[in-house]
């Protein structure tokens, strides 16, 4: 039998449908199913290898023949992929599919390469432990990055049983919508199952990326949702609750109500890369207020008729916000003026713009002053 030239038709009966398999991947994957190729998704990347689950099981496959120089076409986590039928020893990854979506971060502030985490996710679910200090700039951070890639994102306030209190547990889930306009924010005990059938309705059926720094729960929270104990779990420290790396690499698990699960390590950096749209959707309400400035340009610093402005003087918009606005668009600039010469001189046009005005209004104030 040709498993990989079902109808598309029966998609949502083939044997990969749980992993996200549709009639739009039967049609993408269709020339290599004319060369005897076998479809599947990549669940694991180890140097130069990969994990790949195919109509004939998981098998093992050599990536020697799709490594680009650029880095963001690397194989990762969710592609789709094409490989060898049975018989190749070792078995390759002769191409795969173009992403739907796909979730990037910078490598570093000092480099200008994008690092993919995960391919064709549906759901990016950005776990904040309520066991620290909520870092309001970072869940931003996350919901940036989580829109830009495509996908909904959802945050998860996990170890809300550390918050006995409903009050203040409310307060905090306030905090943090104030912060996220249009994501869903849910608050998930694993160890007692407090929140996770919520959870499950809402990422169940898809495949959802699970995301956060170490400690923040995860890989609780992905054992929780897989009904087993699958991934490592490590206790916090106790001196600054921070968690140590118990997930390595990025694992693709299916869920035993459907759909799947990208587990990731914990991430210490989380630079952006070109998201600038990402960053207008988690601003939202400043954008909103942006419109009503009277310059189409307006940089919100101190230009006449500034909506936005108006906005934090009245106390409309915290000034909070505007700063953490101000700085994830800085770094976005600054980011793709690395990779893109336009920019570069753009920025550059924008920062000799600002330098002219801010010696002409010291000079106003000199002349002032006699």
């Amino acid at each position: 039998m040709n498993f990989s030239s079902l109808s598309a038709s029966s998609a949502s009966l083939h044997p990969l449908a749980q992993y996200g398999w549709d009639e739009d991947w039967e049609a993408e994957f269709a020339p290599y199913a004319e060369q005897g190729l076998l479809p599947g998704r990549v669940v694991r990347v180890d140097r130069g290898q990969c994990d790949v689950v195919t109509l004939l099981g998981t098998v093992r496959a050599d990536t020697e023949f799709v490594v680009p120089r650029d880095p963001m076409k690397v194989v990762c986590t969710g592609d789709w992929v094409a490989v060898d039928p049975e018989g190749g020893d070792p078995r390759y990854v002769r191409a795969y599919l173009p992403r739907r979506t796909a979730f990037v971060r910078s490598t570093s502030s000092k480099r200008s390469e994008g690092q993919i985490l995960a391919a064709n996710v549906d759901h990016a679910v950005i776990a904040v432990s309520l066991a620290l200090e909520l870092d309001l700039g970072r869940v931003e951070r996350f919901l940036a990055l989580a829109w830009e890639s495509g996908a909904q994102p959802v945050v998860v306030l996990t170890k809300a049983d550390l918050v006995p209190d409903p009050v203040a547990l409310s307060y905090l889930v306030q905090d943090v919508e104030t912060s996220a306009p249009g994501v869903p924010v849910l608050t998930v005990s694993a160890l007692h199952g407090d929140g996770l059938d919520v959870l499950v309705a809402m990422v169940g059926g898809g495949t959802s990326v699970l995301l956060g720094q170490s400690g923040a729960g995860k890989s609780t929270l992905a054992n929780a949702l897989l009904g087993e104990d699958v991934m490592d779990v490590q206790a916090a420290r106790d001196v600054d609750g921070k968690g140590r790396h118990t997930t390595t690499t990025r694992n693709l698990l299916a869920l035993p109500g459907g759909g799947v699960l990208i587990d990731t390590p914990g991430l210490r950096g989380v630079g952006l890369f070109d998201a600038e749209t990402g960053v207008g959707q988690v601003f939202s309400e400043i954008q909103e207020l942006a419109d009503g400035c009277r310059f189409q340009d307006c940089g919100h610093e101190s230009e006449p008729g500034c909506a936005v402005l108006a906005a934090l003087d009245s106390g409309e918009l915290p000034v909070r916000r505007l700063e953490s606005y101000r700085k994830l668009m800085r770094e976005n600039q600054w980011i793709v003026a690395k990779t893109d010469a336009r920019a570069r001189a753009e920025l550059r046009r924008d920062w000799k713009r600002k330098g002219a005005e801010g010696k002409a209004a010291m000079e106003a104030k000199r002349r002032g002053w006699r």
